[in-house]
């Protein structure tokens, strides 16, 4: 019932584009598919469209299209690079203020300028990229709306954030017109509301460094409200108003809006935590396909001493060997448990951007397979997922958390790194939080994402010049809400000062401090933590610790069989496959189960969840936090 089979082969893979009616543009040195889009007054999305393949990247000299329907009707731009700028160096100047000033990163001008790299010298002429037009980046201008004055009755379960938020304004301009509520929300009283100010497209100030926002279009149906489309793509009403000024005159049926292509659409209910085991059918033989890099044919002619050798230096066998060591754990389980399911292992022979499993799909017979887990990479993980999407044998992608291509039969296990952040945004405004955001300068991505999808965060200002001032943390502080400090830093002065002005506030203020993804400077000795479990740091997570009795008895049977505890890749390794047999165990479509039911193993959620773009995304997330005891413990 159960077999393994390993093979060693090659892979072959292509790629097309489409055309259509568009000017020819030839890329310039130090261009970018967003400085070109800026240029033509057309978003990423339009460009790639045209030019599927310039996602990974555009040359210098290379020729894209751009499309004419959006182009400047007025203004002709030359594809020939313009003469080369330079800035003279002034005091105070620095590699950092200068590359922010043009727009551009430091590592671009230390590339232009390789002079530099270690001082700044006074009336040095710092070359410039060439296609910077002006000191000035790019800003497209948001459209004024006329505001129309409205009425809202406070009825019970209103908060200030979800009335805000239902007519896309700010906390801040609703108190303001509103001065009463500042300290309460009184039954019954009459709230005044200017519906339909000045909206600020989520596109408006776009950040040279920052990750292009890939958008669809959406067609809206009948009967969907602006409160129905946000809750559908898990998007503020404020965010998707952004993207789509014209929903500020109302929601009509057929209007054609953008969206970010990496969201998923948003379950109608959420569904309580399933015990698939509880309902296992052996009736009809499954068969899961596993493709594992062990990539045996660089170490079959090794002696026994290479291979010792190698298992001492390669971390990625040795990933692999403790993720196929869960699994194993997996497929015993399964068997105890009499699920009916044949097994086949194939080498997938991996790199970072090469695969030998679409040679194994080609050589084997794949007609009876019900699921696929594997190859490790998202490159290889989608060239797979493309060659059985006409079969629609769901491939699922056991450990990356990269945004790629879409598939209608990819399912991404691990929680995407946007969906981790939101998940922890959306803890803190279901406990109607008052959200502040400490962001070092350089963490642009962060900071980017903020600004496009969480515009309610009060975003701290402070600079590698000046510092985090105390002061610019407590102004943001209220009264009588929860105060949620993101701190996105690894600076240690900038930690201790947003930890102790925390601290310095406790008696007065209710504070909690959040941090987005793991923090180095936090695992040094000498940030205490004391310090963060007085403010009971909380966290998202895509995995958490589990002492139940059924995790401890896994741990136990899993150190008698490999004489060791399991470390994080041996237990995804377990979660990843018993999920997954357990799903095809069912009296149910894999799809069905995917799409309705939400388990939980040792350490992982999985919570899917379908992508607008196609495919399947895992929204399994954990909050967690640092209780007063020294130990972790999921938030309600």
């Amino acid at each position: 019932m159960f077999k393994r089979v390993i093979y060693l082969v090659v892979f072959v893979f292509s790629t097309t584009a489409f055309a259509q009616s568009y000017i020819k543009y030839t890329v310039a040195r130090g261009e970018t598919i967003l400085s070109i889009a800026e240029k033509y007054r057309v978003t990423p999305y339009d460009i790639y469209k045209l030019n599927p393949d310039s996602k990974n990247g555009i040359a210098p000299n290379s020729v894209i299209l751009i499309p004419k329907s959006v182009s400047l009707a007025s203004k002709t731009v030359s594809s020939t690079p313009p003469k080369e700028k330079t800035h003279e160096v002034v005091v105070g100047d620095t590699k950092y203020s200068i590359a922010k000033k043009y727009g551009i990163s430091v590592a671009d001008l230390e590339k232009l300028n390789p002079d530099i790299k270690d001082n700044l010298p006074l009336g040095f002429k710092v070359k410039l990229s060439s296609v910077i037009q002006s000191q000035n980046p790019v800003v497209i201008k948001p459209k004024i709306v006329p505001s129309v004055a409205v009425n809202h009755e406070v009825i019970v379960g209103d908060t200030k954030y979800n009335i805000a938020k239902k007519y896309g304004i700010s906390v801040e301009e609703l108190e303001k017109k509103n001065p009463e509520i500042k300290d309460n929300l009184p039954l019954g009283f009459q709230l005044k509301i200017n519906k339909g100010t000045s909206i600020t497209p989520i596109l408006d100030i776009i950040s040279p460094h920052a990750k292009p926002i890939d958008l669809l279009e959406y067609v809206v149906k009948s009967g969907e409200t602006i409160y129905s489309l946000s809750h559908l793509f898990n998007l503020s009403e404020a965010s998707l108003i952004g993207l789509n000024p014209s929903l500020n005159e109302g929601v009509k049926e057929g209007m054609v809006l953008k969206v970010p292509a990496n969201l998923s659409f948003s379950k109608e209910t959420k569904n309580s935590l399933k015990e698939l085991s509880k309902t296992i059918s052996s009736l009809k033989k499954k068969q899961l396909v596993m493709f594992l890099p062990f990539n045996a044919s660089k170490i079959q002619n090794d002696s026994i001493t290479s291979v010792s050798e190698r298992l001492k230096k390669d971390k990625f066998l040795n990933l692999t060997l403790d993720f196929y060591s869960g699994a194993l754990m997996a497929i015993d389980s399964a068997k105890v448990l009499g699920m009916n399911v044949d097994i086949k292992i194939f080498d997938s022979e991996e790199t970072k951007n090469t695969t030998s499993a679409l040679s194994v799909i080609s050589s084997e017979n794949f007609n009876n397979t019900d699921a696929v887990i594997g190859p490790f990479y998202q490159v290889n993980i989608e060239k797979v997922a493309g060659a059985l999407e006409s079969q629609n044998i769901p491939v699922i992608s056991p450990l990356s958390k990269d945004e790629g291509k879409s598939y209608k039969n990819l399912y991404q296990s691990m929680p995407q790194n946007d969906d981790i952040k939101k998940a922890m945004f959306d803890y803190m405004h279901s406990k109607n939080g008052n959200i502040i955001g400490v962001i070092d300068p350089k963490k642009l991505a962060i900071k980017q994402y903020i600004q496009d999808f969480q515009k309610e965060v009060k975003i701290v200002g402070f600079s590698d010049k000046i510092g985090l001032v105390s002061d610019s943390i407590k102004k943001y502080f209220v009264k009588d809400r929860m105060n949620f400090v993101v701190m996105v830093s690894e600076k240690t002065g900038t930690v201790f000062t947003t930890t102790n002005t925390m601290l310095g506030t406790v008696k007065d203020y209710q504070v909690q401090l959040v941090i987005l993804e793991p923090n180095e400077t936090l695992d040094f000795e000498e940030i205490d933590l004391n310090r963060l479990t007085k403010l009971k740091m909380v966290y998202p997570s895509s995995s958490k610790d589990n002492d139940t009795e059924e995790a401890q008895r896994f741990e136990m049977a899993y150190k008698k069989k490999n004489r060791i505890f399991p470390n994080q890749y041996a237990v995804r390794g377990f979660d990843i496959t018993f999920d997954t047999l357990l799903r095809l165990s069912q009296d149910k479509s894999l799809q069905e189960s995917f799409e309705n039911d939400v388990t939980e193993q040792v350490e992982s959620k999985f919570d899917y969840a379908k992508k607008l773009s196609g495919g399947y995304v895992n929204n399994g997330i954990y909050i967690l936090y640092y209780n007063e005891d020294l130990t972790l413990k999921q938030a309600q």
